[in-house]
């Protein structure tokens, strides 16, 4: 089974000059914690609930003046739309998160896959749990 046979293709995003006022009232809105952070289907970085109250709030930062750009993860983590969902969720395991953003040949998003995802579309039990398991290992092992 590929990554996407089991991705969510509609991506909601924000850009990187938006406010983290108007990121977090998009959040509230959709009932979501990450956010990719694009400009015409490319991918910058990944702003979730936690850099805004980690690297913004903890701060002390004005959020209608701090742009989504300035506290942005800039590392991304990605997989292909063709890759096999097993190495989607090997990707999981190495690098402990629960959603990857998915592209295409072009670089370009198409979608976002959660550990969830893999869990209820695949109905690999063995993997869900593998891939929960290593996820949620403080150890990183």
């Amino acid at each position: 089974m590929k990554v996407q046979d089991v991705m969510t293709p509609e991506v909601i995003m924000v850009a990187p000059d938006a406010s983290l006022t108007e990121a977090a009232q998009l959040m509230k809105q959709e009932d979501i914690g990450p956010l990719p952070v694009c400009e015409n289907d490319r991918v910058f970085g990944m702003l979730t609930d936690r850099d805004i109250a980690v690297r913004a709030v903890a701060e002390g930062r004005d959020p209608r003046a701090t742009r989504v750009r300035d506290v942005m993860t800039p590392d991304l983590v990605c997989c292909f739309e063709n890759d096999d969902i097993e190495e989607a969720a090997r990707l999981m395991q190495e690098t402990q998160l629960r959603r990857l953003l998915v592209i295409d040949e072009d670089r370009r998003l198409v979608g976002i896959v959660s550990l969830a995802d893999i869990v209820q579309q695949t109905g690999d039990d063995s993997l869900g749990g593998e891939t929960l398991e290593r996820v949620t290992d403080p150890t990183g092992r």
